[in-house]
């Protein structure tokens, strides 16, 4: 499957609303929930705009996965962008019904790529240590492995262990 990534923009609102509804109980098998406020097309679009003014302020850069007609697929982003150290982290997912064919794997090539024009040359990542599939895709493009620790999630209060990642470009 072709896919590209396309920076978020205010009209992808509707559409990746309906996205992340659509796909809420398959994430968060995986990875912390969101909390129900999310799922409030009002919050959502408070929420919407506050990462559009972090995308313009440079702290992150957001993108959409999208197949060759232009339906959102999954998410990509890197945040916390530090541009004196040149480091940022990623974060990533994909719709449960474009898991297993290799487009988290393509998603995170592009934006490696892309990460340079950002004055990116050091990348981050965590997941859970359940989130198999996730730790794949970082180890295929080049992620090390760099620690392991807890932490309680601010929307849940539970406490889970993750896996911490790290590529140089």
């Amino acid at each position: 499957m072709d896919i590209y990534i396309e920076r978020l923009n205010e009209q992808d609102a509707k559409e990746l609303f309906a996205f992340e509804c659509h796909n809420r109980t398959f994430f968060e098998q995986t990875v912390p929930a969101r909390g129900d406020d999310y799922y409030s097309f009002g919050t959502f679009g408070v929420r919407h705009k506050e990462l559009l003014k972090e995308q313009e302020d440079a702290i992150s850069s957001f993108y959409l996965i999208k197949e060759g007609s232009g339906t959102i697929i999954g998410r990509i982003n890197l945040v916390d962008i530090d541009p004196i150290n040149g480091t940022a982290h990623v974060g990533y997912r994909i719709g449960e019904a474009f898991t297993q064919k290799g487009i988290a794997n393509e998603a995170l090539k592009l934006l490696v790529n892309l990460a340079p024009e950002l004055n990116v040359t050091q990348i981050h990542a965590k997941t859970t240590t359940d989130n198999i599939a996730s730790q794949k895709v970082l180890v295929k493009n080049g992620f090390e492995r760099i620690s392991i620790n807890e932490e309680i999630s601010a929307d849940t209060g539970q406490r889970q262990t993750f896996y911490h990642y790290s590529k140089n470009l």
